[in-house]
């Protein structure tokens, strides 16, 4: 059976493992190789079991722990060109580790075949990845986005599950201490997605059938775990989807105590 791992989700680190304890691919790795591994053993997950990692993008809370990972384990690196050429030219990769462009293919890998769609962030490359996994069933990663796109609505459509960003509630970030600029850089079109866009599009992939979703990259200073389920469930319920009967929701932990969500 599917299934989806997500270890670290915040603004301070992010990874997520999909597959089974017999093989399996991680997205992103922006934490220590030891808090990684340390996560991966509480779910009872080999780290012999990851086959790949995937990049979504070179910020550091999405690759801290790839150099350390990659010089341990020789995986591949999947990801974007530019940001591959940028995390290799920063010595981010061991270079044991091969690196490959997975832009324009659909990657087979871990009993899934893996394909990515750009997303709207200020970075030099930014994705998410669609994953078809072996059993059949389709789920995506789409966090650090600034706005829903139309490549990423069709990346999305159709999946079972998606793990998308919830980052910010708008209230607590326009009254809360961050200086000026970086406020306006979360709420802009390359930034990160609210609670309530996260809802919108969250309504849009009910009305084509998704069933499963998890919010993730919340952020710890202007967001908590209550607030977005919260907001989410309003917005659905004022678009009378029924919680349990329509959809199954729930919020990533920062950092996993063990627990996977079948799809």
């Amino acid at each position: 059976m599917a299934r989806i791992y997500p270890l670290f989700s915040s603004s301070k680190g992010n990874s997520t493992f999909i597959g089974t304890e017999k093989g399996g691919i991680l997205i992103d790795c922006g934490v220590s190789f030891k808090r990684l591994s340390s996560a991966l053993e509480v779910n009872k997950i080999p780290l012999s079991a990851v086959q790949a990692v995937f990049i979504t993008h070179e910020h550091s809370d999405h690759v801290s722990g790839l150099k350390m990972l990659t010089k341990k384990t020789g995986l591949a690196v999947y990801g974007q060109k530019r940001t591959l050429q940028r995390l290799c030219d920063a010595d981010k990769i061991s270079p044991e580790s091969p690196v490959i462009d997975i832009s324009g293919y659909t990657i087979s890998c871990g009993g899934s075949e893996i394909s990515c769609f750009n997303t709207p962030h200020d970075t030099i490359q930014s994705c998410g990845y669609r994953i078809h996994t072996e059993d059949d069933k389709y789920c995506a990663v789409c966090t650090d986005l600034g706005h829903i796109t139309p490549e990423v609505d069709n990346a999305l459509t159709g999946c079972r599950l998606v793990l998308l960003e919830a980052n910010y509630d708008e209230y607590m970030l326009r009254r809360g201490p961050y200086p000026l600029y970086l406020k306006e850089r979360i709420l802009s079109d390359n930034g990160h997605l609210s609670n309530d866009a996260s809802a919108e599009q969250i309504g849009r992939l009910i009305a084509n059938g998704t069933t499963h979703f998890i919010l993730g990259h919340l952020s710890q200073d202007n967001n908590t775990p209550p607030v977005a389920d919260r907001t989410v469930q309003e917005a659905l319920d004022a678009m009378s989807y029924k919680r349990g009967k329509d959809y199954l929701l729930g919020v990533a932990p920062v950092e996993t105590r063990g627990g996977a969500v079948i799809f």
